[in-house]
């Protein structure tokens, strides 16, 4: 719910009305009226003033692994789209957008292929969880939907902030960049909680870094490792990079040893992902992944592929794009 609205229609109230109302909502409530120790005329009138969501939902997709995709609707119309992840051993993590498309454009990307819409509002974001948190239990979030989440990087800490009354901690909770320096450098320098940093990497040089992600252009390999690495002495905590496997472009077993060369195994995790069909590349094959991921093995630098979920309904990692 948008919670400066909230805050004026408390207006009056006694100072703990709102952390009632917003501990129900993070427990899953689906409305005022299971509010039971809120008292009724202050929800009914909370119902016709306060909208529970900032969002509406327009449509969900279910994937036959049981991941399941929302795409929602802003109030001004922007769409937006976030997933639920639901794994074998138990883990239920939510992929959120921190923007209604993205401004980066990285050739890759079905996101970058959308006209850009705004930053979210960290009431827009939470209400992508809480949409969630409804169905069921969360323990785990990722910030790798639509959009650069340091491009709005105080929405995404003030929502990060909130996620434990969720049920989702701060070392459960990541926050992905392609590596925008003026809001990473914030969030490396100012946020104290445990939040994990992954680096949207792709590319072990800045010339095929910046023909795949323009972003490079303007903020090159080394300024961007260099805060990694702030992190990581700042918070002993690994960074996670992500590397997406486009056949015949950043695949061969020579980038991966450039890779290993690029990044410090003491500082660095890389996760290969298998590239999802946005009708840019081919993805690489297992052989090819096998293989450069056996490159990092040998030279030790810490490395998984991860598990596609959600391909089918086009919400695995780079497919959303907001369509029916």
């Amino acid at each position: 719910m948008d919670r400066a609205l909230l805050d004026v229609a408390l207006a009056g109230e006694p100072a703990f009305r709102g952390r009632q109302i917003w501990e129900w909502a993070a427990r899953g409530a689906a409305g005022y009226d299971e509010m039971t120790n809120v008292p009724t005329l202050l929800r009914a009138r909370l119902a016709e003033t306060v909208p529970f969501s900032t969002l509406t939902l327009e449509h969900e997709a279910h994937s036959k692994d049981g991941t399941l995709k929302a795409l929602f609707r802003t109030h001004d119309g922007h769409l937006v789209e976030a997933v639920l992840m639901r794994y074998r051993d138990g883990r239920r993590s939510v992929c959120v957008s921190s923007q209604s498309g993205c401004p980066l454009t990285c050739t890759f990307c079905a996101t970058g292929q959308m006209r850009f819409g705004r930053n979210l509002t960290s009431s827009e974001i939470l209400d992508q969880v809480l949409h969630f948190r409804r169905i069921e239990p969360l323990n785990h979030l990722v910030f790798m939907g639509m959009g650069e989440p340091m491009f709005n990087v105080d929405s995404v800490v003030e929502t990060a902030r909130r996620l434990p009354d969720v049920g989702i901690t701060h070392r459960r909770t990541t926050v992905s960049t392609v590596g925008w320096l003026p809001g990473l450098r914030r969030f490396v320098g100012e946020v104290e909680e445990p939040i994990r940093l992954a680096l949207s990497l792709h590319a072990p040089n800045d010339a095929l870094r910046s023909e795949l992600m323009p972003v490079n252009d303007r903020y090159p390999l080394d300024e961007v490792l260099d805060e990694c690495r702030r992190y990581f002495e700042l918070r002993g905590r690994k960074v996670f990079v992500e590397y997406v496997m486009l056949a015949g472009i950043n695949d061969r077993v020579e980038q991966a040893a450039e890779l290993a060369r690029l990044l410090d195994r003491r500082i660095f995790k890389v996760n290969l992902i298998p590239y999802n069909p946005t009708g840019s590349f081919a993805g690489s094959g297992r052989t090819a992944i096998d293989a450069f991921a056996a490159v990092l093995d040998r030279d030790r630098v810490p490395v998984t592929v991860r598990l596609t979920r959600g391909r089918d309904i086009a919400a695995a990692c780079g497919q959303l794009a907001a369509t029916r």
